[in-house]
């Protein structure tokens, strides 16, 4: 049994139209902290189930929403021709180790991106399981819903864990999200400058359900989860995220897209190379072209309020009135700080607007196993036959995503890094086995106290010939050649 077409995010529809649907493109799926960590399922059996099902009324849903999708999409849709490399299930991985890649037509690959970031909870059921259960019986002591107390008990049961007293509390999950959301609009004074983009901090769709359904007493009608949009008669939203900005290589050629392929208004992602340096000054230059547009700016990573700063002094000094998209990170406080920058620097509230994900969504539950607390990422590794990574502003945090097609080496003999991210098709190194795709993993947990996990020189090439053309002044030369 496959998924609804709508059960992903508003972005994917969009940048689909505004990219290639059908371009062949390579994604992976990564944590990026949480120490050694379990592969809990078969992944391929996994991400087959949730291929999307589409019918005539999904399309006719998404074009009345301003998502009218061409016949490349549909194409994509239908193939589903997919190639799926993944460590094995059973198999300990680190962090920053891909546990798998999906290479595919690229509206495929990408539509699966907030369901396969929910495999994150079974991950963390499954380690728990087998290295802590004292903390297993803490973490799963209260659950938000019936859906994820079935995954809990699903994922114990795959990996031969007995099963542990769980109690669904979803009134009281509710409760919480509802508390959250009343404070925040308190915060901005009007529910209509909140959007909702919590599917990807979700454990499931049921719990994103019971959230959503807190966000809209409190007054919040706008979500990025298109599904839940449609049954609960809210209004689905989304324009572009980090990996069409990759996919066109550059701020401008993305921006531009976005613009020219789609008749809604743009929201230009300004952090995938460098805020200042080219997403900021490329967006302003765009939105001189047609100042009455209403497009927007998106601040995502980095130092927001130093980029919030210079963007709203420039835009005043050059008469320009862009609005202004918060996300990422934000909570209560920082959205305060936020709205007394607004004030101060006379900007209107109409032209400010704050997106909210894990603080709704992920914070508010009983059970911490969230997606943030192993930082679960599915970032796009390769366009047709160019590899790519997000750099952003986040340097020191590694962020920075792994390019073309990564594959996990184990060490079983000498020493070095317990993990190396090679290639596919890149010969094994002396002292390694290919663990990606392989059957079984027969190699022993670490022992080590902090395992350290590198590139080889097939990967580093590639990131070093990426921050070249990018960077070609150096910008990030000093980066530590590990693996981000």
């Amino acid at each position: 049994m496959g998924s609804p077409l709508l059960a992903t995010d508003g972005y994917k529809f969009s940048m689909a139209e505004a990219g290639w649907p059908l371009r062949r493109e390579t994604f992976y799926y990564s944590h990026r902290k949480g120490g050694q960590q379990v592969v809990p399922l078969d992944i391929e059996s996994f991400v087959r189930s949730l291929l999307p099902e589409p019918t005539e009324s999904d399309y006719s849903y998404l074009a009345k929403n301003s998502y009218e999708m061409g016949a490349g999409f549909k194409a994509a849709i239908q193939k589903q021709h997919l190639v799926i490399r993944a460590l094995p299930r059973g198999a300990r991985f680190y962090p920053r180790e891909p546990v798998f890649t999906l290479t595919g037509s690229s509206a495929l690959v990408s539509w699966l991106e907030p369901l396969l970031l929910q495999l994150n909870f079974r991950i963390q059921v499954a380690t728990a399981a087998l290295l802590d259960r004292e903390l297993l019986e803490k973490a799963l002591a209260v659950v938000s819903c019936e859906e994820e107390k079935r995954i809990a008990l699903e994922t114990l049961d795959s990996v031969g864990a007995k099963p542990v007293p769980i109690r669904v509390d979803a009134e009281g999950y509710h409760d919480r999200v509802l508390a959250v959301v009343k404070d925040l609009v308190a915060v901005v004074g009007d529910a209509s400058r909140i959007f909702e983009v919590g599917l990807r901090a979700a454990t499931c769709m049921q719990q994103h359900e019971i959230a959503l359904r807190a966000c809209q007493e409190a007054g919040v009608t706008r979500t990025s989860n298109v599904h839940l949009a449609k049954k609960l008669g809210m209004i689905p939203v989304g324009t572009m995220g980090h990996e069409h900005v990759q996919r066109y290589g550059e701020d401008e050629a993305a921006f531009r897209a976005i613009r020219e392929r789609r008749p809604e208004r743009s929201s230009f992602l300004l952090d995938t190379y460098d805020t200042l340096a080219s997403g900021l000054p490329t967006a302003f230059r765009i939105i001189h072209e047609e100042p009455n547009a209403g497009d927007s700016i998106r601040f995502d990573s980095g130092d927001k309020k130093k980029q919030y700063t210079l963007a709203v002094s420039r835009a005043k000094e050059e008469g320009i009135k862009p609005v202004l998209i918060l996300e990422d990170g934000l909570d209560a406080q920082a959205t305060r700080e936020f709205e007394a920058l607004r004030t101060q620097f006379g900007w209107a509230p109409s032209q400010q607007f704050y997106g909210y994900g894990g603080f709704i969504v992920a914070r508010t539950m009983a059970c911490p196993f969230t997606r943030d607390r192993v930082a679960a990422v599915y970032k796009l590794a390769c366009t047709g036959h160019v590899p790519t990574m997000k750099f952003g502003n986040e340097l020191a945090e590694g962020k920075q995503s792994i390019p073309g097609s990564p594959v996990v080496f184990r060490r079983v003999s000498g020493s070095g890094p317990i993990g190396l991210v090679g290639q596919h098709g890149e010969a094994t190194p002396e002292g390694y086995v290919l663990l990606t795709g392989a059957s079984s993993d027969t190699t022993p947990p670490s022992t080590e106290t902090a395992p350290r996990v590198a590139y080889t020189a097939a990967t580093q090439a590639l990131v070093d010939g990426l921050r070249q053309r990018h960077f070609p002044g150096g910008v990030h030369a000093a980066a530590p050649s590990r693996v981000p």
